[in-house]
Order: C-alpha cells, then structure tokens, then sequence
C-alpha cells in the first residue's frame, strides 16, 4: 500500500523534475491510499495556480485510489502522532494513515525523511 503526500501529488501534476519518482506510486491506484486531507490541499493549490477545471480533473485522478476520510478513531490517532512526532495538523493526519495501513509513505517534505516505511527524494528547484 501506498499514501502519497500533498507535495508528491502536486510534483506529479506540476511535471516537476521529481514527478517521475512519485508515479509508480500514484498510478498503482489499486495500492493507492489517499487522505481527504490530500484532496484539500492539492484542490486548493492547483485551484489558485490553474483554475477550477484543472482542480477538478487533479482531484478526479486522486479519487482512483481509496479516499480515506477523517473520522473521530482517525483523528485521535493523528493528534497523538502529531504530539508526538511535533507534527502540524495536515502531516500528523497523512502519516497516521500511513501507519494505519503499514502503508509507504512518498513525499519530499524532509520533515518525514528518516521516518520509517517513507520513500522521500528532495524537491528539486
């Protein structure tokens, strides 16, 4: 299983240089775990970038994977990843799924790097 990160996604979509590390990830939407958090995110900042149809067509791709929602067990669970590992609310959140399914995580946030069970590369300007 697999969760891919806001940042991962929005590499993905932008065609940055670190777009193809994240693809084996995203387009195996059938290991693809997905945090509604993403949807929040990537949707907002394509949505400012590129406009509503863009947004759209980004978060359509995402749903492919399993959409997980934020729920009370879920967000009890983040806000103690989140104490513990000095977390803000988005990351506590993507990497409480990410434990919850002993899923890989894949982002360039380098907050997560030495985590274990995360396949990071550095953002590349």
């Amino acid at each position: 299983m697999n969760v891919v990160d806001s940042s991962a996604w929005l590499a993905y979509f932008a065609d940055e240089p670190t777009a193809d590390f994240f693809t084996p990830a995203i387009e195996d939407s059938e290991s693809l775990i997905v945090p509604s958090i993403c949807l929040y995110e990537v949707f907002k900042v394509i949505l400012r970038e590129r406009g509503e149809d863009d947004a759209i067509l980004a978060v359509a791709a995402m749903q492919e994977g399993q959409v997980v929602d934020l729920d009370s067990d879920l967000a009890i669970e983040a806000a103690a990843v989140g104490y513990e590992e000095n977390m803000a609310f988005a990351d506590s959140v993507i990497y409480a799924i990410s434990q919850k399914y002993s899923a890989t995580l894949w982002t360039q946030d380098k907050h997560f790097a030495k985590k274990p069970r995360v396949k990071y590369i550095a953002k590349k300007r």
